[in-house]
């Protein structure tokens, strides 16, 4: 097993200035037994830069850029439902609804056949004419999936 022992202060100083140019634990580890001779593993490396305290710089990728993008509402303000292909968790199926003023929900149908919606905004209720719409796409959703 390698030591830090086996170093001299000017290796040291070369293996932190390697670090601080950026490079990484396979670059060290190449190095170390190219230009010094020493035959190191990855595991050895490792614990070289734990014990001489050294911090590798490593470059995060950058964050995927999220856009919030509003849900199109159908251009004839009617309520428009979906199905997903996978069903939630504990439903045998499940969906979203978009309803004529632009209100969004998560429909789901459970073990039992009940269906169950769930608003973005609590207390929302929606029109009689909303809730007739969805349930006829519902059945029409759901007939053509062979539920």
């Amino acid at each position: 097993m390698f030591s830090s022992k086996q170093l001299t202060a000017v290796q040291i100083a070369e293996i932190k200035a390697w670090a601080d140019a950026g490079a990484q634990l396979p670059d060290i580890q190449r190095r170390i037994r190219e230009e010094m001779n020493h035959p190191v593993t990855y595991m050895d490396t490792r614990f070289l830069i734990l014990d001489l305290g050294i911090e590798l710089h490593v470059e995060k990728e950058p964050e995927p850029v999220v856009e919030d993008i509003a849900p199109e509402v159908p251009s004839d303000s009617t309520t428009h439902v979906t199905m997903d292909a996978l069903p939630l968790p504990g439903t045998l199926a499940s969906g979203k609804v978009t309803f004529s003023d632009g209100e969004l929900g998560v429909w789901g149908i459970d073990q039992t056949g009940r269906p169950t919606v769930d608003f973005s905004t609590d207390g929302y209720q929606p029109s009689r004419e909303d809730i007739m719409e969805f349930q006829v796409q519902l059945r029409a959703l759901i007939e053509r999936s062979g539920l």
